[in-house]
This record gives C-alpha cells, sequence and structure tokens, in this order.
C-alpha cells in the first residue's frame, strides 16, 4: 500500500524543491501545503512538528525535519 506523504513547504524553499523532486524521481505521490499561503496548516506544521522551518515531510504520521535523505528512504522503505 502506498505511504501517505504530505510535505509542509514554501515557494521559495530551495531544500523543498530538492525533496519534491526526489519524490518525482522516485515516483512517490505526495500532498505539498504551502504553508506561506495557509495560516491554519502553519499551524498545524509547527504543531506536529515544533518546527517554524520547512520543509516538514509527514510519512504515514512519522515527522521528518528538513531534507533528510537518508530518513525519508527509510520512512519510505527505499534502498
Amino acid at each position: 500500500m502506498p505511504k501517505k506523504v504530505i510535505i509542509y513547504s514554501t515557494p521559495n524553499c530551495g531544500y523543498c524543491v530538492m525533496a519534491k523532486e526526489f519524490f518525482k524521481a522516485n515516483k512517490i505521490e505526495y500532498k505539498e501545503i504551502d504553508v506561506s499561503e495557509d495560516e491554519s496548516a502553519a499551524k498545524e506544521m509547527v504543531e506536529k512538528s515544533g518546527q517554524m522551518g520547512v520543509p516538514v515531510i509527514e510519512i504515514d504520521g512519522k515527522m521528518i525535519v528538513g531534507f533528510v535523505k537518508p530518513a525519508i528512504k527509510k520512512a519510505l522503505g527505499l534502498k
């Protein structure tokens, strides 16, 4: 079953772009939430992760702060 992936990002975040390119390259479907446009989503992100910075990536409920490729691969079950 595919993992549920959400990325909290902003348009001018380089690491967010790298994370989304990584997902595309690995054919991972994800939902993108622009926290610069959506104040309630920004609050939700901070409540879930304790972090103000982006990207915050949620994979099946597991929070990963930043584009940490080894942690993302592990959470997705990629080699």
